[in-house]
């Protein structure tokens, strides 16, 4: 029997973008303790970690790591049992369907004091597990621990298919809340990648903050020295100063602190605001659809060659939207504008399909090139892009209707639009939002504004 693989979802290094490819499951650096013939080699890519991964070769029987498993309690493979093999088993048990004894694997794994990697693995995967059954809060805690304690990158958790249906519950927003914020629960690594890209769309604001806070510093050491003199100003005397140029020092201290601090809090809240949009920006890069030629896709891999409008609404106004729409579609087109609709409560009941196993079925996979795959070196392909440039038409589906629905509905709250009312959203080249608005949108305006795919302000947004 071949042995169980998986990739930990471990990331070495600084990726390029917030947040990490998805990482499927590998094992952890050997197998079960028994003879096997592998062959190593290490792969090395931008915008993924590095992983160890192995070519299939002839392995002995795995093992049952229950501890439960009295008869195997007396075996040599029993006392060889380690978090690693557990890891591995519990793995081998989910794609059979056998989603509760995966569980008890990863919950032993734990108690057998794993290696931080080991943990890591056994967490994340447990938490996939929850996922699969719909029970968020577990799934919740079991990742929190794992950013926390084990440095797990909350962009593995934005990426991972497996957890589909729990970025589509409220416990899922939760934990993306808590990591944008960053604290003792969850820890600061995801806040330290959105305040990377903060500074660079706002490239001064750092500047700006600390001359604020030097000035309120200098006003305040200044009125400490002004105060003293006021008070002797007022009681009077020959050599008191004069108590107008007095209170005016003081009055402009009073003043600067009251400016400066001010200040100095809206550029925090916008700074938090950008970070907010950022994190949603990053949600939305990483929601995949459907292409014309039923590849599926996630929008990142778009970027630099389409202009996605979606259309959220109910399936009346959205199909209205889009049959106007085909009037301008020869124009719509030469802009890159592919239409993505999205219709109310198609992701209610079922948000993702289940399936065995960990990660997409290896006819899935064949289907699914940007699942798991180096999206940073796609976008860079020239060969890639033209694949993709090729593929895209006038329209695509969505895929996983809840996280889209989910996401929709962050950014009209956002936005101060009340969730669930008809919206469109259009997207730059460069993945950002360009434009949103209440209702459809009029194509004819739309035309005007956009300018086409060969023009000089098409490559700015690029």
């Amino acid at each position: 029997m071949a042995a169980a693989s998986f990739e930990l979802p471990l990331r070495l290094g600084r990726s390029s973008s917030v947040g990490g490819i998805r990482q499927p499951r590998c094992s952890i650096g050997r197998a079960i303790s028994f003879p096997l013939s592998v062959t190593w080699f290490v792969t090395g890519r931008l915008g993924r970690s590095p992983s160890i991964k192995f070519k299939k070769g002839s392995v002995g029987p795995l093992i049952q790591c229950s501890q439960s498993n009295s008869s195997a309690s007396t075996s040599p493979e029993f006392e060889s049992l380690t978090a690693e093999s557990c890891v591995n088993m519990g793995l081998s048990l989910f794609s059979k369907g056998r989603v509760k004894d995966a569980l008890v694997q990863f919950d032993t794994a734990l108690t057998l004091d794993p290696n931080p990697k080991e943990a890591q693995a056994a967490l994340y995967n447990k938490a996939c597990c929850h996922a699969y059954k719909n029970e968020g809060r577990k799934a919740a805690d079991c990742l929190r621990t794992a950013l926390r304690e084990y440095g797990l990158k909350f962009g593995t958790i934005l990426n991972d298919p497996d957890l589909a249906s729990f970025r589509a519950m409220p416990e899922f927003k939760e934990l993306q809340e808590e990591a944008r914020l960053g604290g003792e629960d969850i820890g600061y690594g995801f806040r330290r990648d959105l305040k990377l890209i903060s500074e660079v769309q706002a490239p001064f604001r750092g500047i700006r903050k600390f001359f604020y806070v030097a000035l309120t510093a200098a006003a305040g050491i200044s009125l400490l020295f002004t105060i003293p003199r006021l008070l002797l100003a007022f009681k009077g005397g020959e050599d008191a100063p004069g108590i107008w140029d007095t209170s005016i020092n003081a009055a402009i201290n009073v003043g600067g602190i009251i400016v400066l601090g001010g200040l100095f809090l809206w550029e925090n809240n916008k700074e938090e605001e950008q970070l907010a949009q950022i994190t949603r920006n990053e949600t939305l890069s990483r929601l995949p659809i459907r292409l014309s030629t039923n590849r599926i896709v996630e929008l990142v891999q778009l970027r630099d060659t389409a202009r996605p409008v979606i259309l959220a609404g109910n399936k009346e106004t959205v199909d209205l939207a889009m049959r106007k729409a085909e009037k301008f579609r020869t124009e719509l087109v030469r802009r890159g504008i592919i239409l993505v609709p999205v219709v109310w409560g198609e992701g209610q009941g079922a948000f993702v399909e289940k399936k065995k196993g960990f990660g997409a079925s290896p006819k899935a996979e064949s289907s699914l090139p940007s699942i798991g795959a180096e999206f940073e070196e796609r976008a860079q392909s020239v060969v890639a892009k033209s694949k993709i440039r090729s593929e895209i038409r006038f329209r695509a589906e969505v895929v996983s209707p809840a996280e889209w629905e989910r996401w929709i509905r962050d950014q009209q709250k956002a936005e101060n639009i009340i969730p669930g009312e008809d919206v469109y959203i259009i997207l730059r080249l460069d993945g950002r939002v360009r434009k949103s608005g209440r209702g459809m949108p009029d194509w004819q305006e739309i035309v005007k504004e956009v300018p086409s795919m060969d023009a000089f302000l098409s490559k700015l947004e690029r």
